[in-house]
């Protein structure tokens, strides 16, 4: 049986759930969109770190923050890309910006929903100065949750193309101590080290460092997973990560004596509203649809 049900606290939250499927995930739209909780199949999957997310001035650690128009950290905080230029922090001001709760419900066919959106504001266009409206669907089926994001390009004819990437963080709970039997699929051979800020040959994950953040370089696939080798084989042992075509850079991420593991799917490698590789150039009045599914 599905259901929704909006929460109300210090952060409201709208709660989508499967008691068939043992399934639930939390939405706040106050705080950056950001899906704090998903269980699926029973099986808790998110890390969070409540104090931030309950302090509305700190960037939330944990759950599935968004990331637009810019996934990763730009020079200096800053970008400049054919004519137009801005400051920004790091993954963009979505996660950071209040979403308005347009829609939530189930489907007559099976699933649970909420839609959500953002639109750009004079605080945005001091940042990046294009008109957009972003939608986010979440859906909730049975041991799957889908994301939908729609773009659109809210700029008059005759406007240049909104350039822009997106992405999402999710935290994976692992415990330090599951760490070294974590398995994370990638037919990658080369990865960006963000922490020595170079490029080096990718033979493999040691999730026990101090701290990782690899961008996969050469990843070739739009879907990962992540799984913890020995452990019961039970639904939910392993997590599918899959995506839209414009999900090719991934990023793996995770700091020593944190219970958390990120694996991110992005559409652009960080800095890319200076580099401008991968971006998508969307024609005034136009929108584009990306997608991400999580299930277990």
């Amino acid at each position: 049986m599905f259901s929704v049900k909006e929460i109300d606290g210090a952060i409201p939250t709208v709660e989508l759930a499967d008691s068939d499927a043992a399934s639930r995930a939390v939405i706040a739209p106050a705080r950056g969109g950001i899906m704090s909780e998903l269980s699926l199949g029973g099986r808790e999957l998110l890390y969070l770190d409540r104090a931030t997310f309950e302090d509305r001035a700190a960037n939330v650690r944990g759950g599935n923050p968004v990331l637009f128009p810019s996934p990763g950290k730009l020079t200096g905080d800053a970008w400049s890309f054919a004519g137009a230029r801005g400051q920004m922090k790091q993954h963009g001001f979505a996660r950071t910006l209040p979403w308005s709760l347009d829609e939530r419900g189930t489907f007559a066919q099976g699933g649970a929903y909420a839609r959500l959106g953002l639109r750009s504001s004079e605080a945005t266009r001091a940042q990046y100065p294009w008109d957009f409206r972003v939608e986010l669907t979440y859906t909730l089926r049975a041991r799957a949750l889908r994301i939908d994001l729609h773009v659109t390009n809210e700029s008059g004819g005759g406007a240049p193309p909104m350039p822009f990437g997106a992405g999402f963080h999710p935290y994976f709970a692992v415990a330090q101590a599951d760490k070294r039997r974590t398995a994370i699929e990638t037919r990658a051979t080369r990865a960006f080290d963000n922490t020595s800020k170079r490029e080096v040959p990718f033979t493999g994950f040691d999730l026990t460092q101090p701290e990782v953040d690899l961008h996969l370089l050469d990843h070739g696939a739009t879907e990962s997973s992540l799984s913890i080798e020995g452990a019961p084989d039970a639904p939910g042992a392993r997590i599918h990560v899959r995506g839209s075509p414009e999900f090719t850079r991934w990023v793996v991420w995770t700091l020593k004596d944190r219970d958390f593991v990120c694996l991110e799917p992005w559409t652009c490698p960080g800095d890319a509203l200076n580099a401008g590789e991968g971006l998508i150039h969307l024609p005034a009045q136009q929108t584009r649809a990306l997608w991400i599914e999580i299930a277990a």
